[in-house]
């Protein structure tokens, strides 16, 4: 693993009314069978894996992420590009919320198949 962090973070606006401020804060480079595994304040996880073909973009959805308290959603914004979101269960409200802000509408609960 090659990683490059950054001090001061790149920042771009970003969501439909361009309010949303992200910070990029720097790069990670995989080789093929590594994986980098995310926490939140809550230390549920959110792995990412690299493969010789491309990356497993997330854990399982309906075992391993539902274990950490995770939904999966397939979500369209309005200019018809889809996204997977993976959205803390109790912070459902403020995922509704950024989405009716957002004019984004959740296509399928892929955790529910």
């Amino acid at each position: 693993m090659k990683n490059k962090f950054k001090t001061l973070p790149r920042e771009f606006k970003s969501g439909i009314n361009n309010d949303v401020v992200i910070k990029d804060m720097g790069t990670i480079s995989l080789s093929d069978d590594e994986q980098i595994t995310f926490l939140t304040d809550s230390n549920a996880q959110y792995d990412l894996a690299r493969k010789s073909w491309g990356f497993y973009a997330t854990p399982s959805v309906n075992y391993r992420l539902k274990k950490f308290n995770f939904k999966t959603a397939i979500v369209k914004n309005t200019f018809g590009k889809y996204f997977i979101m993976i959205v803390e269960i109790d912070k459902m409200d403020k995922f509704l919320q950024y989405l009716k802000k957002d004019n984004q509408i959740i296509i399928e609960w892929i955790d529910e198949r």
